[in-house]
């Protein structure tokens, strides 16, 4: 676990009401510390590995098939660490893959002659709680709200709470979801460049830690550690919102080659 999670868990015991809640996101903090010290998985989803390249246009990839190179990775990285197969090769048939493959990832070509990858490995559990909704302009920033606290609402327990919220706003249907998933890559609380999403990122917060979910869905205050929203350019006709839970087990790691 990331330690402004540890933080973030550490502020949220000292505010949570609930004695329920306070023992809860205590064992929570006792499981990070051990699965660090042991050098064991904090849960046992070890989740879809999801790497976001930032690709410089001056690097040249030599040597073979950069996202095999990936997929090698995740081999090696989940057969080394014992971490459990959870990859099925068809939705339907439902065969193992037996080594986590493949992966999926999302490139973004940038200036420079940098590599930098961010594995951001997302269980199961927080993200079937995921939705996606396109909206009419018209039903503005209220009906965005009302959805965003709807869809926590309806996730309840199931996604581990206390979790982080990724809202992704705008652009088109794909683009929206793929905004959710990266506002989940910030540190915890960091608030967003645009004073009117950091407001909005505030209230939602608010609002869903009014909804008394709490710590693993048995009541209290600290149902969400943070809101993160993303924006991006959108069609006039169009209002696509896009929300990505992740639960406290935030997971994710990068490197600059």
């Amino acid at each position: 676990m990331r330690q402004d999670m540890l933080d973030g868990l550490r502020r949220a015991y000292g505010k949570e009401s609930s004695l329920i809640g306070r023992d809860i996101i205590q064992q929570i903090i006792m499981n990070a510390d051990i699965a660090r010290a042991e050098q064991v998985p904090i849960c046992q989803d070890t989740g879809f590995a999801v790497v976001f390249v930032e690709l410089g246009q001056d690097v040249h990839i030599a040597g073979g098939d950069f996202y095999e190179a990936i997929n090698e990775g995740v081999r090696r990285g989940y057969a080394e660490g014992y971490l459990r197969s959870s990859i099925v090769s068809h939705p339907f048939f439902r065969k193992n893959t037996g080594d986590n493959t493949p992966a999926v990832i999302h490139t973004k070509i940038v200036s420079g002659d940098n590599l930098r990858l961010i594995v951001a490995p997302k269980g199961g559990g927080s993200e079937n709680m995921s939705a996606i909704k396109m909206f009419k302009p018209s039903e503005g920033i209220e009906g965005v709200k009302q959805f965003v606290v709807e869809v926590v609402r309806a996730a309840g327990p199931n996604p581990c709470p206390p979790v982080i919220v990724g809202v992704g706003i705008g652009g088109t249907f794909e683009k929206a979801a793929q905004l959710s998933k990266e506002a989940l890559l910030r540190n915890l609380g960091e608030r967003s460049k645009y004073q009117d999403i950091a407001q909005l990122e505030l209230e939602l917060f608010e609002e869903i830690n009014k909804l008394g979910i709490g710590p693993q869905g048995l009541g209290g205050r600290t149902t969400a550690l943070a809101v993160h929203v993303e924006i991006y350019a959108t069609h006039i006709a169009s209002l696509p919102v896009a929300v990505n839970i992740n639960c406290h087990a935030a997971r994710h790691q990068e490197t600059v080659l």
